[in-house]
C-alpha cells in the first residue's frame, strides 16, 4: 500500500441501548442510548477527537444519530445521516428477546442460524439485501473523500457484513467470525481500487474497565 493515497475508513458501533441490555432483537426499531451507551459514546468521542477526521456518516436510527452527536462534538463535524447504513430489519422478531424467537418460531430461527447470509424472518432483510445498500455507499463514500479520514456510524450487523465484504471474509459467516461490542471501533485503509486493510478491530479500549 506504500506509495499509494490512503483513506482511513474508520467504522464505530452504535453504544448500548436498552434492548441491547435486554438481548432483544432491535434492527429496525427506534430507540435511544442507555446511561451506560451514552458514557461509551462519551469515551468513542474523545477518543477520535485528535484523529484527524474530515467526515461523519451516520446510520438515521436514533442510536446512531445519538452515538454520533457524541463524536461530532468534540471533532467539530456535521452528522451527515445515509439510509445504507441502517441495520438489517429482523421482521416479526424486532423487539422479542432471543429466547421468545425460538419459542415463537423455532424453524425461522434455526434456519436463520444454519444460513443468517441469505435468509431473513418473516417481514425482514437478508444478509445480501443489507450489503447491497451499504457496500456500494462506503465505497462511494471513500472514493469522495479519497485520501481522507472518515467515520461511519452504524449497526452490528452492519459493520461485520461490510468488514466481511472489505476484506474478502465470507460474509455468509459474518455472525460466527466476527463481533461488535457497543460503541467499538474498527479502522479499514483502502487504497484504489478498494484494496483494504483492517487495522483495528472491535477496539473498546476508549472505556474498557481496567485489567479486562
Amino acid at each position: 500500500m506504500s506509495g499509494t493515497p490512503i483513506t482511513r475508513l474508520y467504522l464505530a458501533r452504535h453504544g448500548a441501548t436498552p434492548l441491547t441490555e435486554q438481548d432483544r432483537f432491535s434492527g429496525a426499531t427506534g430507540t435511544g442510548l442507555s446511561e451506560d451507551g451514552r458514557r461509551q459514546a462519551a469515551k468513542l468521542g474523545e477518543r477520535l477527537r485528535h484523529e484527524g477526521l474530515t467526515a461523519l456518516y451516520a446510520s438515521p436510527l436514533e442510536r446512531a444519530v445519538e452515538t454520533a452527536a457524541s463524536i461530532a462534538g468534540p471533532c467539530a463535524l456535521p452528522i451527515r445521516t445515509e439510509e445504507g447504513l441502517r441495520e438489517i430489519h429482523h421482521g416479526r422478531w424486532e423487539g422479542l428477546t432471543r429466547d421468545e424467537v425460538i419459542a415463537r418460531y423455532p424453524d425461522e430461527h434455526a434456519a436463520w442460524v444454519s444460513d443468517p447470509f441469505t435468509f431473513a424472518p418473516a417481514g425482514g432483510e437478508t444478509g445480501v439485501s443489507v450489503l447491497a445498500r451499504s457496500l456500494p455507499l462506503v465505497r462511494d463514500l471513500a472514493a469522495r473523500h479519497r485520501g481522507e479520514r472518515i467515520l461511519v456510524v452504524s449497526h452490528k450487523a452492519t459493520i461485520r457484513l461490510l468488514i466481511c465484504a472489505l476484506i474478502g471474509i465470507d460474509p455468509a459467516r459474518y455472525r460466527d467470525r466476527l463481533d461488535q461490542a457497543p460503541a467499538c471501533l474498527n479502522r479499514i485503509d483502502l487504497t484504489e481500487p478498494f484494496d483494504a486493510r483492517l487495522v483495528l478491530f472491535n477496539d473498546i479500549s476508549h472505556y474498557a474497565e481496567p485489567g479486562r
